[in-house]
């Protein structure tokens, strides 16, 4: 199929360089433009040079051009182009008079005349003339599923959000929660999944896998908090184990972040607000190169908004692309983030209700006290990632991609109070808080090649792709004494070593014009190995090390197929199945055993509709689905750790739309309803309604996230402005022994306006003000002190949401690349 050349829309021409001589003959600057999918100028470079000043001068112009982007079809494509900038002397005062006059020729940035001098002549870009090589394309493949969504975070970044982990907010069905204090991982709901802070959801940066295996915490661990939200360009978030790349934890699907920063130049933010909370961010692009190259630095700290919720953290994350040849390209990424912060934990519904917590009698002040103060953790990351892509004839690629994860968190959290202890004779109870570590090293290789393989001359997406894994932990926890925080015994300690090798075949046809299959499968092998740090001194024949190694290896092989039918052009049929599977917790087998693991099934069908791929889009998606889990987890508030309780289902729908006008207005809207259940002993897989609801997920979740930009004049000079609005709505929660929480409903706003290079902006989160519990469990507890005697009858217990935050940002934008209206 031919390719269709860019077309210019907006080209202003270059500035004559002020500091150089008037010109006597013309000068030629070649330039080579990398023009993306969307027509913007994502890359600069000087083929033939006219002058270092001429250079500079054509490449800043460059910059700014904007285009019709070329396609193959309807498909846009990234191209490259060489475009001739020819700065031309003045012959006299007709000619300069006749250049000012032509509409096509004047630029804004052009500079006035100079009063008693020869004024240079504007330089004139040529016509460009465009080369054929297709670099290839940067649009978003097609999903493989209706719960599938490529979501570029763009406008919607101005509505408020503390961390990148709130972005997964952008897809349906999607609720996060948090009794761990700032800084310590979400909980995710996602798809009628209580996902822990990652059990049941794969999460990926730029392909580096950030889930924990075996952590002291729980299985899957994955903390998001230390990515910079400034630097994540898109989300891919699939809902569902429905492509045949998702891997290991993909449970309820997988989020995955896609790193870029569009902005050129220099941007330092600097905010203050409610209970002191302070954040500096400086993020810079090199003008002369891509999104894909960036520094970012970001430092978070404050008080909280309660007793023992202090917090304070540093991240730094840093990407180059190199340009290695003309189809390979190299990507060099590192990050370092380091994090301290306190935890208020849980609070009895009972106390908060009776004014009996430690704090003043005032609602407000018990609504957000505590019992434990010694309650918080402290985390470290460090990730380096080599990346190497190659593009192959006939559009085949070749992505090779090797990292390494050095990690440490210590976490303290006391659920129970003084209930689980069982002290020697005479002692008394030494009260439940437990210190869970982790620390350990990944490394790991990671590839994919699409040959780019053509058959009944039209192309057919084939790509192979592999991962191989290597975790080394040491992952413990202990219990603590109420007084003075010395351990006093040793709940697990585990050195653990863990293999992943996996290898996965992709593959998609178009048999009939109205249809499109795709599918493929997934294997995986795991080889664990283990040593028991924490075995007893002693059994029934006498002494023994207290020592003890385990080895184990599972497998699992996962089919994943999908089948769209075009109904119209612009409405499409899609129904996907699959099935995924979470690895076993290595602190749970057995020597020489095959290791078990939880195996997924989820179908789901369902239908989208697209308008516009410009500026101006609408796009609609609804789907049902369901699910079913071999052996799930819920959370247990007794051991703080998710615990298995057998097999369980889920059917559930969403609905979302999204609709973009002119790069002014861009809103997105879900709605998504699911429910939980654990089925009961020898009922039928085929009613996915039945059985016994699961406790703390939510039934029904809406979002709404809007963000409306504009311009005024004001003193005659061009401001521009934005207002956004995000809307959390959280239906009741089923807790243990049929008891529900309340419905939550969240509200935050933003404002911002700049003039020229400085921005200001004001943000409030929660703006009603609702005293709203974060996270709610129902269970038996004692916090009245260890010679109080336990209460038999579960209670309510929760932990406090934030209340109404405020915070003002100063912006300053350096080297700034000029702004559209």
């Amino acid at each position: 199929m031919p390719v269709t050349p860019p077309v210019p829309v907006e080209a202003p021409p270059p500035v004559m360089p002020a500091d150089v001589p008037p010109l006597t003959e013309a000068v030629r600057v070649l330039l080579r433009l990398t023009i993306d999918a969307g027509g913007e100028v994502s890359q600069v470079e000087v083929r033939e040079s006219g002058g270092e000043a001429f250079d500079r001068a054509a490449m800043a112009a460059a910059l700014r051009w904007r285009f019709e982007p070329a396609r193959r079809g309807e498909e846009p494509l990234e191209v490259r182009v060489d475009v001739p900038v020819m700065f031309e002397p003045v012959a006299d005062a007709g000619a300069l008079a006749a250049n000012e006059a032509a509409p096509a020729e004047r630029s804004s940035s052009m500079p006035p005349a100079s009063m008693g001098a020869e004024p240079p002549a504007p330089a004139k870009p040529e016509l460009p003339v465009f080369s054929t090589t297709v670099r290839g394309q940067s649009a978003a493949p097609p999903p493989v599923a209706v719960g599938d969504f490529h979501i570029t975070v763009g406008q919607l970044a101005d509505v408020p959000r503390n961390s990148a982990t709130d972005l997964m907010l952008l897809a349906p069905g999607v609720m996060l929660a948090n009794h761990g204090g700032e800084g310590h991982a979400e909980t995710v709901y996602l798809r009628g999944f209580d996902a822990g802070e990652g059990k049941d959801v794969e999460i990926r940066l730029d392909g580096v896998p950030l889930n924990e295996v075996s952590q002291a915490h729980g299985h899957g661990y994955a903390d998001t908090y230390f990515i910079i939200p400034e630097l994540v360009q898109f989300l891919r978030v699939t809902e569902g184990p429905y492509d045949p790349s998702q891997g290991d934890f993909g449970v309820a699907g997988t989020v995955e972040y896609q790193l870029g920063l569009e902005r050129r130049g220099i941007t330092a933010s600097a905010s203050y607000g409610s209970f002191a909370s302070r954040r500096l961010s400086l993020v810079w692009g090199p003008p002369e190169s891509t999104a894909a190259t960036f520094v970012g630095v970001l430092l978070r700290q404050g008080h909280g908004f309660g007793p023992n919720r202090a917090y304070a953290n540093a991240g730094l994350m840093a990407q180059t692309e190199l340009r290695l040849g003309p189809e390979t390209k190299l990507r060099l990424f590192g990050a370092s983030y380091g994090a301290r912060y306190g935890s208020a934990g849980v609070v009895r519904e009972t106390d908060v209700v009776d004014s009996r917590l430690p704090c003043d009698a005032d609602a407000d002040s018990q609504f957000f006290c505590l019992y434990d103060p010694n309650q918080g953790g402290a985390s470290q990351r460090h990730i380096a990632s080599v990346e190497l892509t190659s593009r192959l004839e006939r559009g085949g690629r070749f992505v090779q991609q090797a990292f390494v994860i050095a990690r440490q968190m210590r976490s303290r959290e006391n659920f129970t109070g003084f209930l689980q202890d069982t002290p020697p004779i005479g002692e008394a109870q030494r009260g439940d808080n437990t210190e869970q570590s982790y620390q350990g090293t990944t490394v790991g290789l990671r590839g994919r090649y699409t040959p780019g393989l053509t058959w009944w001359g039209q192309p057919q997406p084939v790509e192979l792709g592999y991962v191989a894994r290597y975790d080394n932990v040491h992952t413990r926890a202990r219990r603590l004494r109420d007084k003075g925080g010395a351990p006093y015994a040793t709940v697990f300690d585990n050195q653990v070593r863990v293999t992943n090798l996996g290898a996965y075949l992709s593959l998609r046809g178009a048999p009939l014009e109205w249809l499109t299959l795709r599918g493929g499968v997934r294997v995986d092998t795991f080889l664990f190995g283990v040593e028991d740090l924490n075995r007893p001194a002693e059994d029934r024949q006498g002494a023994r090390i207290p020592e003890e190694s385990v080895e184990a290896y599972g497998f699992f092989a996962s089919p994943r197929a999908s089948a769209e039918v075009r109904l119209t052009p612009r409405l499409t049929w899609l129904t996907s199945v699959g099935l995924g599977a979470r690895s076993s917790d290595a602190a749970g087998l057995s020597d020489a055993e095959f290791a078990p693991y939880a195996r997924v099934t989820s179908g789901e069908t369902g239908l989208g509709w697209r308008w516009g791929d410009g500026p101006s889009m609408l796009e609609l998606r609804g789907a049902v689905f369901a699910t079913r889990v071999s052996q799930d987890l819920v959370f247990s508030e007794t051991t703080g750790r998710n615990q298995p309780i057998g097999p369980s289902q889920r059917l559930g729908a969403f609905g979302s739309a999204r609709f973009q006008w002119d790069q002014r207005l861009d809103v997105q809207a879900s709605l998504a309803w699911a429910r939980a259940t654990q089925p009961l002993p020898g009922a039928s897989p085929w009613k996915p309604w039945d059985g016994t609801v699961l406790p703390y997920i939510p039934q029904v979740l809406g979002r709404v996230d809007a963000s409306w930009r504009g311009s005024a004049a004001v003193a005659r000079q061009p401001v521009g402005w934005s207002v956004a609005l995000g809307h959390s709505a959280i239906g009741p929660k089923p807790l243990p022994l049929d008891r529900y929480s309340e419905s939550i409903f969240l509200f935050d706003v933003a404002a911002r306006a700049r003039w020229r290079s400085v921005e200001l902006g004001v943000s409030v989160e929660n703006v009603l003000d609702a005293r709203w519990r974060e996270s709610e469990f129902n269970y038996v507890s004692n916090f009245r002190g260890p010679d109080a005697p336990a209460s038999l009858l579960a209670t309510r217990h929760f932990s406090a949401g934030a209340p109404r935050t405020v915070r003002g940002t100063l912006t300053v934008y350096l080297d700034l690349q000029e702004e559209r209206p």
